[in-house]
């Protein structure tokens, strides 16, 4: 009588809850669309604006567009045309080191010791080296002043910037044969301090970096910085030249068939590795292990995130409602994949995702129906299943 009276009321109140419960299904945990709140687009004819909710009064609206091979191939071009930045700017031909303003000039007029600069800057006769402040002491040799131009006997005032070596000699030789017969100088740079670049990111030596009589590429900065960490981003190094930032993707220019020693840097220019932690993809839902994955070399398709987040869960994902929530620009665009659809995985291979997007996997409805009777009435269906079992044990 007693296992009666318990089936018939769990009975009753499974008939009494269950449709309250069903009402109540839009209350579910965790994020999910809801169709009826669907508006055409103006901005796609096969787009929908969907208002998407997480429980709270504030909604946020979205456009809503469905992964199909056109937009997989649209987006294709779409990131194409962002990655082809003209950098011709950028190229150009090794050429010879240039005198500038700052620069340290050695300057020898052979068999005339007296026209030499060995002295210039050298400590007293006599002087102990520990008595010498060397942050004090001039340079050795002759500085090109903020003129461009250097002071030398018998030539007096000789404007060297913007000349090379060899056209600096040629200029002084000319000079002093006036006085000295068939004279023979050597010019060189003794210090390079009037050209730098700054490296700065995810390298092991990051700072400023003179320019040489080494051609300064992009390739030749970083190995002067140490190399790029593990860290970095090789598809994301910035270059900064007069307030314009240019993109390189080191792998990309290699498959196009450009050499990045061709990127020739500039006097102010700044190169930034950026981090691999700066362009993560955030998994969550109903996949086996959420988690925040680095994108590989700056890419990273769907399937990929999906397949190193353990896949979407057998038991309360939901394969037709994956979505890929991004940020693009003031809107917010909400990418669906029917898993469960054919030709989905060909689909979720071609997608490729953009740092900071968000992969969403939704649970099921009977997923979802569950969670609402475990937070409405926790333990309320372990006590039914308890009084409607018998107890054998009882005395």
């Amino acid at each position: 009588m007693r296992f009666s009276s318990a089936r018939n009321l769990t009975k009753w109140s499974v008939v009494v809850i269950l449709p309250w419960l069903a009402a109540c299904q839009s209350a579910a945990p965790g994020m999910h669309f809801d169709p009826r709140s669907a508006t055409q687009s103006q901005s796609s004819g096969t787009s929908d604006s969907y208002r998407a909710s997480s429980g709270s009064e504030e909604e946020i609206k979205a456009i809503l567009k469905p992964i199909t091979p056109q937009l997989v191939k649209a987006e294709r071009e779409a990131r194409q045309k962002r990655s082809s930045q003209d950098i011709s700017k950028l190229l150009g031909k090794v050429e010879s080191y240039k005198i500038d303003a700052g620069d340290v000039l050695s300057v020898v007029v052979w068999d005339h010791p007296e026209l030499t600069n060995g002295a210039i800057g050298m400590p007293a006769p006599g002087a102990a080296p520990a008595d010498v402040n060397a942050a004090t002491q001039p340079p050795v040799g002759f500085v090109v002043d903020h003129n461009g131009m250097i002071q030398f006997p018998f030539a007096g005032s000789v404007k060297v910037a913007g000349l090379t070596e060899e056209e600096a000699r040629n200029m002084l030789t000319s000079k002093i044969s006036r006085y000295i017969r068939n004279p023979k100088v050597t010019v060189r740079v003794q210090a390079f301090r009037s050209k730098r670049v700054y490296v700065d990111g995810e390298v092991k030596n990051p700072g400023l970096q003179a320019l040489n009589d080494v051609p300064m590429t992009l390739v030749e900065a970083l190995n002067r910085a140490g190399g790029v960490l593990p860290t970095g981003d090789q598809s994301r190094i910035v270059i900064n030249r007069g307030g314009t930032n240019y993109e390189i993707n080191l792998q990309e220019l290699v498959q196009k068939g450009v050499n990045p020693n061709s990127i020739m840097l500039a006097n102010g220019d700044i190169v930034r590795v950026r981090s691999r932690d700066e362009s993560k993809v955030f998994v969550s839902g109903e996949v086996v292990s959420p988690r925040a994955l680095t994108m590989h070399n700056g890419r990273l398709t769907l399937n990929e995130a999906l397949g190193e987040s353990g896949g979407v869960n057998p038991v309360s994902g939901d394969g037709s409602q994956i979505y890929v929530v991004r940020n693009a620009g003031t809107n917010q665009v909400v990418y669906q994949l029917d898993g469960k659809s054919p030709g989905a995985l060909a689909m979720a291979e071609g997608f490729e995702l953009d740092p900071k997007d968000v992969v969403y996997v939704a649970a099921t409805p009977l997923a979802n129906w569950n969670r609402v009777i475990s937070l409405i009435l926790p333990g309320a269906l372990s006590g039914a299943v308890g009084a409607v079992t018998p107890m054998t044990n009882r005395p």
